[in-house]
């Protein structure tokens, strides 16, 4: 837990993607992606890691569980609606952690308490304070948020505060569920919390905004200035709907105008870049080209006068150093000479962490795209790295062994495909389709023998030139649940079938995961 005095000149950075990012629609993630994500995030330095929603399933639960015992540094908090059974949950997966955190949270504005809850404000007000009291019984670090803060009675949400903070919360947060407020606003109802809860000075103020309005970035720092200090979101901005605040824009805007907002965060600002790649390739989310900080295009000039400028002196037109944030413009690059010492440097560098025996794994991928493709650089490397983690999480499921494809304008497309079963059997079979990709996805059916809708298939080029990697992003959809898959390859169709057996294996995991629970928690947010 984060010291109250420790606060005053310093933003606690809590981080949520595992949490609120995984419900963006069409994500979902295993619970060693989430491990994954979770141990750079703790190397960003981040100072709350929000693992999960540990009573909305057993997967959840596992996740939470697992982050708690295994990552070292930041607080790992779980979330839970102000429930019995959800906060004992949350307790449990808690349970032998020093650095825990229970984040509990109830509807709070009238409008919620009509419609959803459909109870009036004083049964609300005792759920409230019965769920910090319980999970004060199973640790010290209690954060309280009452849902919709932004669109609630001030009257009624300074009397929350007061009573949940008496109750025993060191973080309350608030709020814009549906990203409705502005920062004037906002930033008013921030200073007014600060007038008129007695007790507010024994707990720290945090704020979590969401971005239907694309404000959620410029809420979350007039927060800041009105004395807030802890700010949630997301890496990349992930999240519901339109998304949460975008971290990496928050924690740069704070390092980059220390004269204007007169605090700091504990951040490695190095690995900004690394956090956003990893967690773009794992989610299947691209981020945009002209993104702030973390786009392609962020640090790139191409207009004459900006590039005369920049070559003049690059403060003309840049505001920030791009290796503070981990941009490498201009990418090391590797060929089929490069040795598994280098290869391996480049990789630690980039943030990824290798044993012996993996690394042996990746040199020989590494040899097979250098054969395909004369140059290798830092986003091949990436794609390379997600490509092999998506192989190794997925070893006991299905796995492309051959792709062969007939098509022309003059023919119709066939695809025959081989798999590596989960029995350990290669089954092999040959259909035709529409297209080389629906011929593919139609063999790769006929062995799996699962029906999905494939709902949305995207192709981008990692790299540029005739041989780059292609990287194919398809989603598929079945009872309800959408799955997301990637795949990589220098053949676009081969790429293809493994985001689509990526996309089936991802929900044959999480469905294992969650295997036997009779949970309907739904995985809300605030």
């Amino acid at each position: 837990m984060v010291n109250k005095s420790e606060t005053e000149d310093r933003v606690i950075i809590f981080d949520t993607t595992l949490r609120d990012g995984e419900q963006s629609a069409g994500a979902g993630l295993t619970v060693e992606e989430k491990l994954r994500i979770a141990h750079q995030l703790a190397r960003l330095g981040v100072d709350v890691i929000e693992a999960g929603f540990a009573a909305s399933s057993p997967g959840d639960f596992e996740a939470v569980r697992r982050i708690a015992q295994e990552v070292k540094g930041p607080t790992i908090c779980t979330l839970s609606r102000a429930v019995a059974s959800d906060i004992d949950a949350a307790g449990k997966a808690l349970e032998g952690v020093k650095n825990a955190r229970i984040h509990t949270f109830i509807s709070a504005s009238d409008i919620h308490l009509m419609h959803q809850m459909r109870k009036d404000r004083e049964a609300i007000m005792d759920m409230a304070v019965e769920a910090v009291k319980r999970a004060k019984s199973y640790v010290d670090d209690v954060e309280f948020s009452p849902m919709d803060a932004s669109r609630t009675d001030p009257v009624y949400l300074y009397a929350m505060l007061e009573a949940v903070i008496k109750a025993g919360a060191t973080t309350v947060n608030i709020p814009d569920t549906v990203g409705y407020s502005n920062p004037e606003e906002f930033g008013a109802l921030i200073k007014g919390i600060f007038e008129n809860v007695p007790n507010i000075k024994d707990a720290v103020v945090s704020v979590h905004c969401h971005n239907d309005l694309g404000m959620a970035g410029a809420n979350s720092l007039a927060a800041v200035e009105n004395g807030a200090r802890q700010v949630e979101g997301c890496i990349n901005g992930l999240g519901e709907r339109a998304g949460n605040a975008a971290l990496e824009e928050v924690i740069m805007s704070v390092e980059t105008r220390p004269d204007h907002y007169k605090v700091k965060t504990g951040i490695d600002t190095k690995e900004i870049g690394n956090t956003s790649r990893m967690i773009s390739n794992i989610f299947g989310f691209p981020v945009q080209y002209n993104k702030a900080i973390v786009g392609r295009n962020a640090f790139r000039h191409s207009s004459g006068i900006h590039q005369d400028g920049f070559l003049k002196d690059r403060t003309t037109f840049e505001i920030m150093e791009p290796d503070t944030v981990g941009w490498r413009g201009e990418s090391l690059v590797l060929t089929k000479l490069s040795g598994r010492a280098g290869l391996r440097a480049r990789l630690s560098e980039l943030g990824y962490r290798l044993k012996d025996d993996e690394i042996a794994n990746v040199f020989a991928a590494f040899k097979d795209l250098a054969d395909n493709k004369a140059e290798i650089d830092d986003r091949d490397l990436h794609a390379l790295m997600s490509e092999q983690h998506r192989v190794a999480d997925t070893a006991r499921t299905y796995q492309v062994e051959t792709v062969h494809v007939v098509c022309g304008n003059d023919t119709s497309p066939e695809a025959t495909v081989t798999l590596h079963c989960p029995d350990g059997e290669k089954r092999s079979t040959n259909q035709h389709g529409t297209g080389p990709v629906d011929a593919v996805c139609k063999a790769i059916d006929s062995i799996i023998h699962m029906d999905v809708e494939l709902t949305e298939f995207s192709v981008n080029a990692v790299t540029e030139g005739i041989d780059a990697l292609g990287d194919v992003t398809i989603r598929i959809e079945k009872d309800g649940n959408v799955y997301s898959g990637r795949g990589a390859d220098t053949d676009i169709v081969v790429a293809s079938a493994k985001a689509y057996v990526n996309a089936i294996n991802r929900l044959l995991m999480i469905g294992a995961q969650d295997a036997g629970s009779e949970s309907t928690t739904p995985k809300e947010t605030v």
